[in-house]
């Protein structure tokens, strides 16, 4: 039953999304796991302490959010099961959690306001997405921190939620959306958070790891159906995902930008802060623009419909291994 309820989670997500009616009037779970987040930092984190003892500090902080996380889970899922229709509640509670629909969309209107208002529309509606300095961005590069964004976000807001629903459940769903919301929040390597968020970025890495790699396979396998170069997505992943600096984010960035024949990553600028990121499929195209952009939210759309697709397959030989 979990795995046909994460389907369903998964089809209520891309029709509906985030409704902006409803998070416009009562806070969003993932808003609420911020606050809580925010207040143990401020609580805990005091710059007074050694980094010995920060990094202890935000280890208790990170259990205290996964302890929170899961006690909530089971008791939403105890509650769920008494209900007649509760799979039905619980799969619109679980699509809540899921974000494909905002990802096609955010991305998509990058390329839309590349369209209707050049470079200053499209680095506006990037800089809501990334994290980095678009001020200084062209108009590819503009479309390609869409895609990389949209890569990213398929493996943290889509799969990762999906695979660890379907291992545990509302608990484990829980847990890693504390987790991932703890580590865009003080998972960085800044003086306040370097120590206090090292807990948080570290074991976001591990809950991370296979979902950005079935991500990297699901994309390469949407190429192979969409007409992107599924051997290149292959090649270009095994070969750079390993060199980004984030054990996950290169493995579904790297298949897309094999896909579609692109280069991605390479320098940026975080404020000040001037990175020198690695190139992913180096020797591929660097010039990329609105068309590209449709190209990689299709291939993203077809890895999403791959995965319902897995879902529903796994759910119905799990059930007739059952029987």
């Amino acid at each position: 039953m979990t795995l046909l309820v994460l389907a369903l989670a998964l089809a209520i997500d891309r029709l509906v999304g985030d409704p902006r009616f409803l998070w416009s009037r009562v806070p969003h779970p993932i808003v609420l796991a911020g606050r809580a987040v925010e207040r143990l930092d401020a609580r805990l984190n005091d710059a007074s302490r050694d980094a010995a003892e920060r990094r202890r500090l935000g280890l208790i902080a990170v259990a205290v959010l996964m302890a929170g996380a899961a006690a909530l889970g089971v008791a939403l899922r105890t509650l769920l099961a008494m209900l007649p229709a509760g799979f039905i509640v619980e799969a619109v509670l679980v699509s809540v959690f899921i974000a494909h629909k905002s990802l096609i969309d955010h991305v998509g209107a990058v390329r839309r306001a590349l369209m209707a208002d050049g470079l200053e529309g499209g680095r506006r509606a990037v800089a809501h997405i990334v994290g980095r300095d678009v001020s200084t961005l062209d108009e590819a590069g503009v479309a390609r921190a869409a895609m990389e964004s949209g890569a990213e976000n398929f493996s943290d807001g889509v799969v990762a939620p999906a695979f660890w629903y379907a291992l545990f459940g509302l608990p484990g769903l829980l847990i890693y959306k504390a987790v991932n919301t703890a580590d865009s929040m003080i998972g960085y390597r800044s003086e306040r958070h370097e120590a206090f968020g090292w807990s948080a970025a570290r074991l976001d890495d591990v809950l991370s790891y296979i979902p950005a790699r079935l991500s990297a396979a699901l994309l390469v396998m949407a190429a192979a159906i969409t007409g992107g170069d599924a051997r290149a997505a292959v090649a270009i992943t095994l070969r750079d995902a390993p060199k980004h600096k984030s054990p996950n984010a290169g493995w579904p960035e790297a298949a897309l930008a094999g896909a579609l024949g692109l280069a991605f990553g390479g320098p940026r600028r975080y404020g000040a802060l001037e990175v020198d990121g690695v190139w992913l499929n180096r020797d591929g195209r660097a010039e990329a623009g609105p068309a590209d952009i449709r190209a990689a939210t299709r291939l993203i759309d077809v890895a999403w419909a791959l995965a319902v697709a897995l879902v529903v397959a796994l759910a119905f030989i799990l059930s007739a291994i059952g029987r």
